[in-house]
């Protein structure tokens, strides 16, 4: 069902909606403004930080703009996942223009959602068929449209049959891994790039005359672990081994191998050419013979081979495909043939979805330009009539590859009750950009009482939630820092952040940066049931030692702990984190203050029914008997035995592991703070 509006009273409002029937469903809005300060200053001494920088007020976690969950989606591998399956921290394929082209390049997820709506269903000439909400939008050959005009008859640009879609059209099924396809591949790749020879030492000087040998090297371990496990089904045991060390300007190459007569004869007889090839067959084949021997760069795609044999066998199952290929012979002492595979990117993502092989640097599609040359002209959009779930991605570059045609994503966000919205789903559905954040930055940095104090971005919402990728406040905020060598300090959960990494370095070696990375799970499912819509502790913990490895100092954040429900995550998250290259850490006991406690209460109840009643008796236990405590000093952090055994558990970790040796979190140094010298202007050089 669609999330309906659900607010505790606003105590900064004299007026609170409250329904006698179904409440209206949400409604998502985003609110620019130009704020006339940025820097916010705090007094409170639960907070480690003067000075704070918000761009954004409030955080993503819905979108109206879905598809439909089954919808094949382009992955930075070059594979495809559902869209119900994509997860945050996922990279896919979105597009950049440069000038004359859109281009394929790859983004980060940032954001999932899930929403029930009306679905639409968009054919294509192609036969491609895509269902959609009323207001996603796909690029056409004249901009982005909507796929069917607006419930509520606001004009907007709308798909008809005059448009024709961009990209590629709909992509291949994966081929699945039956036995004749494990067969087929072994078969291309055991041909293609393996020593499998017998030799006969006759005379006597071995005990065994006939020596068997099977060698596989190669330079990318995917191949190598799918050419194991696939001999292994075949019940051929090989041993791994390191062929040829790393070298200058030669990448280090691993191998398997095997001399084992049972074994040898056992790979004789899977890499037979068969009588009659299943199609299964010849979809492995393909994929082990590109992996053995073909390339694809600049939008080329070959395979190369001296035995007219194994090329007449591409031929057969290319033509089967029916993929439109060339043979060409390139004239040596020993003929070498090239098969190549025209059509561009479609027909290339086509061979790639279809046969699956297992090189993902060969498999990359990146930078190379999206055409209209597909058939992709729009011939039906039709509603179903049914409410439906949807779903809906946020990635770095505002859009995504959908089944081969592109497809965007939009963005609504919350702010807070001082503002006149609620805490429950208002906090959900609204937000507010300062879109002047950068300007008025400058403005306050350079005023002469500002003295280069740390900057912690942020002390409200997170400065890297998805909106972030649209505007690029935070990231404009963080120049106009390192402009004047201003220290900074970031508290983050989003995965959105290691596109800053070469700001924050730079602000690291030019003054100082610390980053904090918020997490407060380590069980994945649990992490995702509290926050659905946020990066997951695996993807966390690898932006940790993304930063860390850029030289910038880091931290992890175990903020909130809730007792009785994560509290034993704890060392498991410190663990991990200095193993990412965490130097510090710190601990907050979850705030629970009036507006936010049915909330909370509603999404225990929700997604725990179970551990509830465990956990809000864990966390009056460590209150005093009370949920809260909103006193100075005592909000952020609790008493008592359970708070006591948390706390002691949190500092003999951090002793083990080395975390925050140098003491509690400083601020950065200062010292290196200076204001740019102003430009001359053209009065200035006037003689």
């Amino acid at each position: 069902m669609p999330r309906r509006v659900s607010n505790p009273p606003n105590p900064w409002v004299s007026v609170h909606a409250d329904w006698l029937g179904e409440p209206p469903e949400a409604s998502l809005e985003v609110y620019e403004e130009e704020a006339r300060s940025i820097i916010a200053s705090n007094d409170s001494p639960d907070i480690a930080f003067e000075h704070s920088v918000n761009p954004y007020r409030g955080c993503f976690h819905a979108c109206a703009y879905c598809l439909d969950g089954a919808t094949p989606i382009l992955l930075g591998d070059g594979r495809t996942k559902p869209l119900a399956e994509v997860r945050v921290g996922d990279t896919v394929y979105g597009t950049v223009f440069d000038g004359k082209y859109r281009r394929y390049v790859k983004t980060d997820v940032l954001h999932h959602w899930k929403r029930t709506e009306e679905g639409h269903r968009i054919m294509l000439e192609d036969g491609t068929t895509l269902v959609a909400s009323a207001d996603h939008r796909f690029l056409t050959n004249r901009g982005w449209k909507h796929a069917a005009a607006a419930s509520d008859g606001r004009p907007r640009p709308t798909l008809t049959t005059n448009n024709h879609l961009l990209g590629t059209g709909h992509f291949a099924d994966p081929p699945g891994e039956s036995s004749d396809y494990r067969t087929g591949y072994l078969c291309g790749m055991i041909r293609g790039d393996a020593l499998i020879r017998s030799y006969d030492y006759g005379g006597g000087r071995r005990a065994v005359d006939v020596q068997h040998r099977f060698r596989l090297a190669l330079a990318d371990s995917e191949a190598l672990r799918r050419s194991r496990a696939y001999l292994r089904a075949f019940d051929v045991e090989t041993k791994e081994f390191l062929f040829q060390a790393a070298s200058a300007g030669r990448r280090e190459l691993g191998a398997i191998r095997t001399s084992s007569r049972s074994s040898f004869e056992r790979i004789r007889t899977i890499i037979e050419w068969p009588l009659e090839a299943s199609l299964g067959w010849q979809r492995g084949f393909l994929a082990g013979i590109f992996d053995a021997e073909g390339s694809y760069s600049r939008g080329i795609l070959r395979i190369c081979n001296t035995d007219p044999v194994i090329i007449g066998r591409i031929a057969e199952a290319l033509a089967r495909l029916r993929f439109d290929f060339v043979v060409e012979t390139r004239p040596r002492e020993k003929p070498i043939f090239v098969v190549r595979i025209r059509g561009g990117v479609r027909e290339h993502l086509r061979f790639f979805h279809g046969t699956d092989p297992a090189i993902t640097r060969k498999r990359s599609v990146l930078g190379q330009a999206i055409k209209n040359d597909s058939l992709l002209r729009v011939v039906l959009v039709e509603p179903l009539g049914v409410a439906m779930p949807l779903f809906d991605i946020t990635t770095g570059t505002g859009d995504f590859i959908a089944n081969g045609v592109v497809s965007h994503n939009c963005y609504a966000r919350p702010t807070h009750q001082y503002l006149g919205f609620g805490a429950g789903t208002d906090f959900e559905r609204k937000i507010v950009v300062k879109t002047n954040a950068p300007e008025r930055l400058r403005a306050e940095l350079s005023r002469k009482s500002w003295k280069g104090d740390t900057l912690v971005f942020s002390g409200v919402t997170d400065a890297y939630q998805p909106l972030e990728a649209v505007y690029g406040l935070t990231r404009r905020c963080l120049e106009v820092c390192l402009e004047f060598r201003n220290p900074v300090g970031v508290v983050t959960k989003g995965a959105l952040i290691r596109r800053d990494a070469d700001l924050l370095a730079a602000l690291a070696r030019e003054a100082a940066a610390t980053v904090y990375v918020s997490i407060p799970f380590a069980d994945e499912a649990t992490a995702r049931k509290i926050e659905p819509n946020v990066a997951s502790p695996e993807q966390r913990f690898e932006t940790l030692a993304a930063l860390s490895a850029a030289g910038i100092r880091t931290g992890v954040s175990v903020a909130p702990v809730i007792p009785g429900l994560n509290d034993s995550d704890i060392a498991e998250v410190l663990s991990r984190a200095r193993e990412a290259g965490a130097t510090g850490a710190f601990l907050t006991l979850l705030r629970l203050p009036a507006e936010v406690l049915p909330v909370f209460e509603e999404r225990l109840k929700e997604s725990f029914p179970d551990r509830a009643a465990r956990v809000w008796s864990s966390m009056r236990q460590v209150r005093g008997g009370r949920l809260y405590d909103s006193r100075w000093g005592s909000r952020m952090e609790g008493s008592g035995p359970r708070w006591a055994a948390i706390e002691n558990l949190f500092e003999v970790e951090c002793r083990r592991l080395g975390l925050n040796a140098d003491g509690e979190p400083k601020h950065p140094r200062t010292s290196t703070f200076r204001r740019p010298e102003a430009q001359p202007t053209l009065f200035d050089l006037q003689p």
